[in-house]
């Protein structure tokens, strides 16, 4: 019998981009290399995992934007092109490095991989969702939804039908694409706000996370700290981050990424090789970026970079995975003799860690689930909803305003370069529930242009965009993509209310903007 629990939890969210009126889009590439790198590699280690009968449990949110992005056709057809010029690039790069055996086996690695991704892709149909769809059904995979463009609700407090829309919606799209009512919900940014708990009541969800201050500055003190759930007023449970098991993984500087003989994520051959050979595989501007095909490991902190071991790169892997097991192990043994029920350590990160920003990250938790299942006894993988069937009755606290941003609370969305868009937002939001009230159960052209004016304010909304713009990277796309879905809405709600719609703009964005196409208008209201 093991002493405690370990939630592992990834949080699978990109922002929705989709340029049908382009050929290629560069932040498109986001999702294709998200899909390469941790989506399908993901899918690889669920494979392998289950023919060894391994036993593992992982909780993931899948976001709305995410999913429909990786349903879409136009998006499908776009990645496998990209995948189609990775795999060519590879074929060339065996070639060029013949007399360079250190990196031509890293060339044949490269291509055998996109040669299997290109395989996996055809295998679920190219919709992936469908694998995720397929584990969670055995059982091994919990599959929470998030808000539906992923807002920051602790700026939406003004708002708060902006709030219930990005819940409902999310529910709804949850429901139609895995079959079942998602139990739990990976809050935007784990931005809480005390009272947001009703809203995730009333619509069927019994679970959510938070960072570790919400729960230990929550009222009264919980007194299991993080590694218990807590229940709200309203009955919905809150799982709390543990600093100690997050900060092993995610850190760069202090965490497993940053060993010297792991990948380096920044040397890439479409920055290192000759402009002229590149070119057919970078963007068409002639912009350099990156292919994914990267033949440097850290190596230290220094300009010098050795060649990639994958062999030395697998075997820290597995020491990684061994100390981060030994870790936990001796955290619930101790945290058990305190005890008087089982604890659960909750280790969230982003998805995108894996395998994308840490190329060995996918093998890293192969090795971790591994290592549980045969070499000890002292935890167990858990997901939220089995350690709530264990333990039903827990402390009641409100946990505090809180997320998992730089200095905890909401100084990544609002600070002086994203400030100016939040009047914008509130201001549509409250027009937005005056074309509910007014025009809620209109037909026709009224009922698209309302249903498409909520998916305009929905894409405004996104906390990428702030995210963006604070961090100083993409601004001026982020900037583009507000004011665009805020002067689409405007523009909408001047056509609903003047009874005169432009059925041609409202088409356009029908076709552009295709997200949530069975969205219900009446729940921003």
């Amino acid at each position: 019998m093991a002493l405690g629990y370990l939630c592992l939890m990834l949080h699978a969210h990109l922002p929705y981009v989709r340029h049908p009126e382009y050929d290629f889009y560069l932040e498109e590439q986001w999702l294709f290399e998200a899909i390469s790198e941790t989506y399908i590699p993901l899918i690889w280690m669920f494979k392998r995992l289950e023919r060894e009968g391994v036993h593992f449990r992982l909780t993931m949110s899948m976001t709305p934007p995410l999913i429909s992005m990786l349903m879409d056709s136009h998006l499908q057809d776009k990645y496998l092109k990209r995948l189609e010029q990775l795999i060519e690039l590879s074929h060339k790069e065996v070639e060029r490095t013949r007399w360079q055996p250190e990196f031509q086996r890293l060339a044949i690695m490269y291509l055998n991989r996109f040669c299997e991704a290109r395989d996996t892709f055809f295998e679920y149909g190219k919709n992936i969702v469908n694998a995720f769809k397929e584990y969670q059904d055995k059982g091994y995979l919990e599959i929470v939804t998030c808000g539906a463009t992923h807002g920051f609700f602790p700026l939406m407090e003004t708002t708060l039908p902006s709030v219930r829309a990005q819940v409902a919606v999310a529910v709804d799209l949850h429901k139609r694409v895995f079959g079942r009512q998602p139990k739990g919900i990976w809050l935007p940014e784990c931005g809480y706000r005390p009272g947001h708990d009703e809203i995730l009541r009333d619509n069927g969800i019994r679970f959510f996370f938070v960072e570790s201050h919400g729960i230990l500055h929550g009222t009264p003190r919980p007194k299991y700290g993080v590694y218990a759930p807590v229940y709200t007023k309203n009955g919905v449970a809150a799982f709390g981050r543990d600093m100690e098991s997050s900060k092993q993984v995610w850190s760069a500087v202090e965490g497993y990424p940053g060993d010297y003989w792991y990948r380096d994520f920044y040397r890439d051959i479409g920055y290192d090789l000759d402009f002229d050979y590149i070119r057919p595989y970078i963007q068409p501007t002639g912009l350099r970026m990156h292919t994914g095909i990267k033949y440097y490991r850290i190596t230290g902190k220094t300009d010098h970079k050795e060649p990639y071991d994958p062999d030395m790169a697998m075997h820290r892997a597995a020491e990684h995975a061994g100390n981060f097991m030994f870790n936990r192990e001796k955290q619930v043994e101790y945290l058990a003799s305190l005890m008087d029920r089982k604890p659960i350590i909750v280790a969230p990160y982003d998805a995108e860690l894996f395998g994308h920003w840490w190329f060995e990250g996918p093998l890293w938790l192969e090795f971790l689930f591994k290592k549980i299942h045969y070499d000890q006894k002292t935890i167990k993988t858990v997901t939220p909803s089995e350690y709530l069937a264990e333990y039903p009755r827990n402390q009641v606290v409100t946990p505090s305003f809180s997320s998992w941003g730089w200095k905890g609370y909401c100084e990544v969305w609002l600070d002086g370069t994203n400030d100016w868009i939040y009047k914008h937002l509130h201001k549509a939001s409250e027009r937005m529930t005056e074309l509910v009230n007014t025009y809620g159960y209109a037909e026709g052209n009224v009922k698209r242009a309302l249903k498409q004016a909520l998916r305009e304010l929905l894409l405004a909304q996104s906390s990428d965009w702030a995210f963006i713009m604070h961090t100083g990277t993409h601004v001026e796309y982020a900037v583009k993509r507000t004011k665009q879905h805020l002067d689409n809405f405007n523009r909408l709600y001047e056509d609903i209310k003047s009874g005169s719609i432009d059925i041609e703009f409202l088409s356009r964005l029908e076709e552009k903007n295709n997200i949530f196409p069975d969205i219900n208008p009446l729940v921003h209201s």
